[in-house]
C-alpha cells in the first residue's frame, strides 16, 4: 500500500481514523474518512487524507491515487453492528492511535476545504490556530461516542461542542449521533453558522441564519446499503456550499447524491458521473 509523504498543494483534507467493520461475510472498509475521500474525489477535487490504522488490517486499493498520511499503529479502529429491536448495538473491538495535527504538513494546513471526520475521538475537536481553511467542516459523530470496557458504544458527552461549532464553517450529524434528543439539537444550531442534520430516508434539516428548512430525500425502489450515505452527504454539502456559498442549494444537491448512494453497497455507493450530473442540474 503506498503511503505518501506528500508536499503538494490539495483542495480537500479530510482528518480521521479508517475503520474496520466487520459483518457475517467478513469485514470490509469503513468509516467516516474512506467514504468523504472517495466522494471529494468523485467531485473532482485533488484529495488529502491523514489517518491512523495497521496497513495489514484493510485493503486501501480504493485509494491508490490519494495521498495519505498516517501514524503507525498496530490496531486498526474496528467496529461491530447488530441491528437490535430497539435499534443498533455498536461494538468498538480495537482502537488505533490517535492523530496528531502536527503531522498535517505545512501546506495542508492551508486546504480550501479541511474536514474533521472523527469516528473514535481520535483527533481535538478544535484546529490549531496555524490552520486557515476556507471552509471548516465538522462531521462530530467520533466526539459524540463513548464506550464501556467491553466496548458497547454509546452516547457521550461532547464537553468542548460549542467551541468546536463556533470554528468551523458547517457541521454534519445524524439524527442517530445525538439519539432525537430534540435539546441538544437546538443547542448544536445556536452554536453553528450552519448546522445539517440527517434523518436516514426522511431527508435533512438544514439550520441556516436563524431558519430551519427541510429537503425530503427522494425515495428509492430498493434500499441495499445506508452506510456511508451521511459521509458522502456531508461531503458533497462542505463542497457544494465552498462553491457557490449557498447552504440550501448546498443540501439540496448533497441530499440528491447521498440518497443515490443507498442503492449500492459499501464503497461501490460512492457517486457516479451520471449522478452528480444529475443532482448539478436546477430544480424549475
Amino acid at each position: 500500500m503506498p503511503i505518501i509523504s506528500p508536499f503538494e498543494k490539495i483542495d480537500y483534507l479530510v482528518i480521521g481514523h479508517f475503520s474496520k467493520d466487520l459483518n457475517p461475510e467478513g469485514s470490509r472498509i469503513g468509516g467516516t474518512a474512506a467514504y468523504a475521500a472517495l466522494t471529494a474525489r468523485a467531485l473532482g477535487l485533488r484529495v488529502g487524507i491523514v489517518s491512523s490504522f495497521n496497513e495489514k488490517d484493510i485493503s486501501m486499493d480504493a485509494f491508490a491515487d490519494i495521498p495519505i498520511i498516517t501514524s503507525p499503529s498496530e490496531k486498526t479502529t474496528t467496529f461491530s453492528n447488530f441491528e437490535r429491536p430497539d435499534g443498533r448495538e455498536q461494538i468498538l473491538h480495537e482502537q488505533a492511535a490517535q492523530i496528531d495535527f502536527e503531522q498535517v504538513p505545512d501546506i495542508w494546513r492551508r486546504t480550501a476545504i479541511i474536514h474533521l471526520a472523527p469516528i473514535a475521538q481520535e483527533i481535538k475537536p478544535q484546529l490549531p490556530k496555524d490552520f486557515s481553511p476556507a471552509l471548516l467542516g465538522l462531521t462530530p459523530q467520533g466526539w459524540l461516542r463513548n464506550w464501556d470496557e467491553e466496548g458497547r458504544v454509546m452516547r457521550g458527552k461532547w464537553s468542548q461542542a460549542e467551541a468546536s461549532l463556533k470554528q468551523a464553517s458547517a457541521a454534519v450529524l445524524s439524527i442517530e449521533d445525538v439519539e432525537d434528543d430534540e435539546e441538544l439539537i437546538e443547542a448544536f444550531s445556536l452554536a453553528s453558522r450552519v448546522l445539517a442534520l440527517t434523518e436516514g430516508s426522511e431527508g435533512v434539516r438544514l439550520y441556516w441564519n436563524h431558519d430551519l428548512r427541510r429537503f425530503p430525500a427522494s425515495q428509492q425502489e430498493k434500499i441495499v446499503d445506508t452506510t456511508g450515505a451521511g459521509d458522502i452527504f456531508a461531503t458533497a454539502f462542505f463542497i457544494r456550499l465552498y462553491n457557490t456559498r449557498d447552504p440550501w442549494e448546498a443540501a439540496r444537491f448533497a441530499t440528491c447524491l447521498a440518497a443515490q448512494s443507498v442503492t449500492r453497497q459499501g464503497l461501490e455507493s460512492i457517486p457516479t458521473k451520471e449522478e452528480i450530473q444529475f443532482c448539478q442540474m436546477e430544480v424549475l
